[in-house]
């Protein structure tokens, strides 16, 4: 069966996924033996998360369904592809998803050291990644958004959690439990919103709410 990137976004939309960005492997990268092409897969909007929430995870009352979801799409397509799903959560160990996502040059560091991605911004999520025995070629590199933005993520948090020193995470989650941290809760972390590629990306504000509650359970 020939791999190539068309067939592989081609069953990948029909689950409302999309390769994020991919790169040609090497046996030193601590990757699944003969693996050639790792690809990141995340969602593809707008649709995934009507088509996620449709699915029979979302609706067992069972805990992680975005986990399961992934593992149950992600991996049946492995199988199909005879490749070898990995995945950001499961660990430890931990996968370097961050330094993979880097290598892809479709995803950078941002200002406030989150990912920010080509196309999806700093709404940036991988769900797994396809370690493939085949070389499938991958588009060029392209610029970093942030070269030619006024950057207003470095400005954006009320709380000062996400700053170019990085984030603070005990001061996110004090900020949320107050009257003005409804906002990040309910519509997303005003960070990620203020990246002006995030927001030519159609992610629902149900979906981001539904991260943010998890995050801060």
């Amino acid at each position: 069966m020939s791999v190539t990137l068309d067939g592989i976004a081609a069953r990948l939309a029909a689950e409302r996924l999309e390769v994020l960005g991919g790169f040609a492997a090497t046996a030193e990268e601590g990757l699944p033996v003969g693996t050639r092409t790792l690809l990141l897969i995340g969602p593809a909007e707008p649709g995934f998360w009507a088509h996620f929430t449709a699915g029979p995870e979302w609706n067992d009352d069972a805990p992680d369904p975005v986990d399961r979801w992934s593992r149950r799409v992600i991996g049946r397509l492995a199988c199909d592809l005879g490749a070898k799903a990995l995945f950001p959560f499961g660990g430890p160990p931990w996968h370097p998803f961050y330094q993979w996502a880097l290598r892809c040059g479709t995803a950078w560091e941002s200002p406030v050291r989150l990912l920010v991605h080509a196309r999806q911004g700093l709404f940036f999520s991988a769900r797994g990644a396809l370690a493939l025995k085949e070389v499938v070629e991958m588009p060029e590199a392209g610029r970093p958004p942030c070269e030619s933005c006024t950057q207003p993520c470095l400005t954006a948090c009320p709380a000062g959690a996400l700053t170019g020193a990085g984030y603070d995470v005990p001061a996110c989650h004090t900020f949320l439990d107050t009257p003005g941290g409804r906002d990040c809760l309910t519509g997303g972390c005003l960070v990620r919103r203020a990246c002006p590629v995030s927001q030519s990306y159609a992610r629902l504000a149900e979906q981001s709410a539904y991260h943010m509650g998890q995050f801060h359970t």
